[in-house]
């Protein structure tokens, strides 16, 4: 299988995912779109991992590779190939398949605990964010996880598109990248965490990890 996966901005990258597809039988291809790479066709790719960003879906005129990169997700999704996205990717996502994705009440940034289906997701587990947008759940989508500040956190569409609000792909590196980025997001609110407040939750990454690996194995099955 081709995974193609797209990161959006230079600090936000595989995390735990790397080490899975490099283990894994699959060609894996990237398209930085922060260094000008050209997005490949719909069919070329086996499936799509969507990685997040601090830009938003409605940002088309400063990124315009933005209405590009939804018209493959589109295709791939039509395709029936399997699509994950993470963060931003899940907003895409949501997007394409018509939903509204707006400006959350709060953002959310740190870890916090959701609640999830109990199926696809644990009932319970806690979870990195990084988030102000969130987004409606689009028609035909299954929910699958909210937590206290974001009703929608994740959702299944047709068993073989993924959208993840949060980051269980993050590792202690990948965070501390992103707080180095992100520092002017860190002001006071009540779910958004300083740098020094995430460490005594580091201790779930490996839990998080191995929840993605398993959903990684069920979708690019």
């Amino acid at each position: 299988m081709k995974i193609q996966w797209i990161q959006h901005v230079s600090f936000e990258g595989l995390g735990c995912m790397d080490t899975w597809l490099a283990s894994s039988q699959h060609t894996v291809g990237c398209t930085s779109l922060w260094k000008g790479d050209p997005l490949p066709k719909a069919d070329t790719v086996d499936g799509l991992i969507v990685m997040g960003g601090p830009m938003g879906v409605y940002d088309d005129a400063l990124y315009p590779w933005l209405k590009t990169e939804k018209t493959l997700i589109r295709e791939v999704i039509d395709q029936d190939k399997p699509v994950l996205g993470i963060c931003l990717g899940a907003q895409l996502i949501a997007e394409v398949l018509g939903a509204r994705v707006w400006k959350n009440k709060h953002k959310e940034i740190g870890f916090f605990p959701l609640r999830g289906d109990g199926d696809v997701l644990p009932a319970e587990f806690t979870a990195f964010h990084w988030h102000g947008d969130t987004f409606d759940l689009p028609e035909g989508a299954r929910p699958l996880a909210s937590s206290a500040a974001t009703k929608n956190q994740a959702f299944l569409y047709r068993e073989r598109v993924l959208a993840l609000q949060f980051h269980f792909e993050t590792t202690e590196v990948s965070l501390m990248t992103m707080y180095q980025h992100g520092s002017d997001e860190i002001v006071p609110g009540p779910f958004i965490q300083t740098v020094d407040e995430t460490r005594p939750f580091f201790e779930h990454m490996g839990a998080a990890h191995q929840q993605m690996f398993g959903l990684l194995n069920q979708l690019f099955s």
